[in-house]
């Protein structure tokens, strides 16, 4: 997988070398002298992935870093701090800046590109969900990105894979302060385990005596259950090739023993923000659809919706010569709630006759508000008669208690007058059952409501 690379460096020779090598990996190559410069690139969004330098004059490495994470627009783009100090204090610097790894010069070229090649798988995971949630905000959902980028990364649920007691204490009193933390020591139960549990990070030693720690880092990328956790792998210095495998069987990071405690703090809690801001863009799309199907009030789908699935049950129905009956309901003196007590009684009217409308339906049965009082009810598979049976059992129960209103304050009665209307052989599409069902509830209507009207033979 290519992508565009940022390399920032204020040593011209530096940028060169850094092009020349991806270049010939055929990624494009994007540079910049400075952080500031930096920056204005990454908020332009022409970058998938930024390699930065840390040592730089004016504002150092981890300052870029940090602005780039803190910014909502920003903060999905994979940072790798490349630089030579080489000290435990000066990675977890860079880590706790936001980044998302510490590669110390000269580089091992193999470990650079399988580490730009993972981040950029995971850039582009989230690069369509990032777009599809930014629409959300046009439907009056929150800005999904400045909630995603301010996930602390921290009381994340960890999962240990590990079968050395040892190592297994150590590093659960490390973890155990800021996250919670359940270890299992066999791989397929670690799978179960995964597979059962929310969890936000799954750690994987590959020394797992008599086990495969790739092949249940690959079993958790293949289950759907499992797909989007975070797993970080743990091995042996001389596990790189098999670390740099991990990598490209989709382990999101790795951490080499002997294992730094902070080190190992800051690496799950960056996996931990990442998983967390990946749900929260999946949740807004999740509400983006929903919003775009479904009746905010009274949580029926909404005229859209009904639309489209009445066209296309109408023409299943017509297909295989089977039954279709629509009721068209209405509440009764629906103004005289909103002039006499408000419109805030009113909602919470409409709410509870949605609420008992759906108790009366079965789940293969179509509800939605066609707007203001009136609520449809399409019936596959559903004769005449036995939509009328539904439409009486729907009236008995709106009229046979009070509706609570005014937050439960007062009890007022509330009735509901029903037009039924059935396909028949001549219709040609389902406007034509609407219609009826309409008349029918208009003839409902007029002779004095609280009543169930059928559309007429002819």
């Amino acid at each position: 997988m290519t992508a565009r690379v940022l390399v920032v460096d204020d040593i011209a020779a530096n940028l060169k070398l850094l092009e020349a090598k991806l270049s010939a990996e055929y990624f494009s190559v994007i540079t910049a002298l400075n952080g500031v410069d930096a920056i204005r690139i990454c908020e332009r969004g022409e970058a998938d992935i930024v390699l930065l330098d840390v040592m730089m004059p004016g504002m150092n490495g981890f300052e870029v870093c940090r602005r780039l994470k803190e910014t909502p627009a920003t903060a999905h783009i994979p940072v790798v701090m490349v630089t030579a100090l080489d000290q435990p204090r000066d990675r977890l610097q860079g880590l706790d800046a936001g980044a998302d790894d510490f590669l110390t010069k000269p580089l091992d070229d193999a470990a650079l590109f399988a580490r730009v090649r993972n981040l950029t798988r995971l850039k582009a995971m989230t690069d369509e969900l990032r777009s599809r949630a930014m629409a959300s905000v046009r439907l009056g959902i929150a800005d999904p990105l400045a909630a995603a980028a301010a996930e602390t990364g921290l009381n994340g649920r960890v999962l240990l894979v590990e079968d050395r007691p040892g190592v297994v204490e150590r590093l659960q009193n490390a973890l155990c302060a800021f996250h919670a933390v359940e270890v299992e020591s066999d791989a397929q139960q670690a799978v179960l385990r995964a597979a059962e549990t929310d969890f936000d990070s799954v750690i994987v030693s590959l020394d797992l005596q008599g086990q495969d720690g790739l092949r249940l880092c690959s079993q958790l990328r293949t289950l759907e259950r499992t797909r989007n956790v975070s797993v970080l792998l743990m091995g042996e210095a001389e596990d790189r090739a098999r670390i740099l495998r991990g990598l490209d069987i989709g382990a999101h990071d790795f951490l080499v023993r002997p294992i730094d405690r902070n080190e190992l703090l800051a690496r799950v809690r960056t996996q931990v923000r990442r998983k967390r801001f990946t749900e929260r863009l999946r949740d807004s799309v999740q509400s983006s659809m929903e919003m775009a199907v479904m009746d905010q009030l009274t949580g029926l789908h909404n005229r859209r919706f009904m639309d489209n699935r009445l066209a296309m049950m109408f023409d299943e129905s017509a297909l295989r010569a089977r039954s279709l009956s629509l009721l068209l309901l209405d509440v009764d003196h629906f103004k005289a709630v909103n002039d006499s007590w408000g419109h805030d009684a009113g909602d919470e009217v409409l709410r509870e006759f949605a609420d008992r409308v759906r108790a009366c339906t079965r789940g293969i049965d179509l509800v939605a508000r066609l707007g203001g009082e009136e609520i449809v009810v399409v019936l596959p598979d559903t004769g005449r008669d036995a939509a009328c049976r539904v439409a009486e059992r729907i009236r008995e129960r709106v009229e046979s208690e009070p509706f609570a209103i005014c937050g439960n304050t007062r009890q007022i009665k509330v009735t509901v007058s029903v037009g039924v209307a059935n396909r028949r052989a001549g219709d040609v599409s389902s406007a034509d059952i609407m219609k009826r069902a309409d008349d029918a509830l208009y003839r409902a209507k007029a002779e004095g409501r609280n009543r169930v009207m059928v559309a007429s033979a002819a």
